[in-house]
């Protein structure tokens, strides 16, 4: 793991499409800036790590059980589409 220090207006670059900037540092909180482009999708960890939880917990369900899902969705879908506002 590279350690770096930084003070709240720096910045850290990866690769040359992602830049982290320190945002603000405010007792034991540090509030961190990222750009980066579209395609690449930034979570918090602990989030990160429910999608995969998640993911894998679907990716073990039956075929019945995912017959029945489907039929449950299809039938408060009324409209035929997504809602959208």
């Amino acid at each position: 793991m590279l350690i770096l220090t930084r003070k709240a207006g720096e910045s850290i670059l990866i690769g040359d499409d992602i830049e982290i900037t320190i945002t603000s540092i405010d007792q034991n909180k540090v509030r961190v800036g990222i750009k980066s482009p579209a395609h690449i999708p930034i979570y918090r960890q602990e989030l990160y790590r429910k999608i995969q939880k998640e993911n894998q917990a679907a990716a073990l369900i039956g075929k019945d059980e995912f017959e029945s899902l489907l039929d449950i969705y299809s039938s408060g879908r009324q409209g035929g589409g997504p809602d959208r506002q």
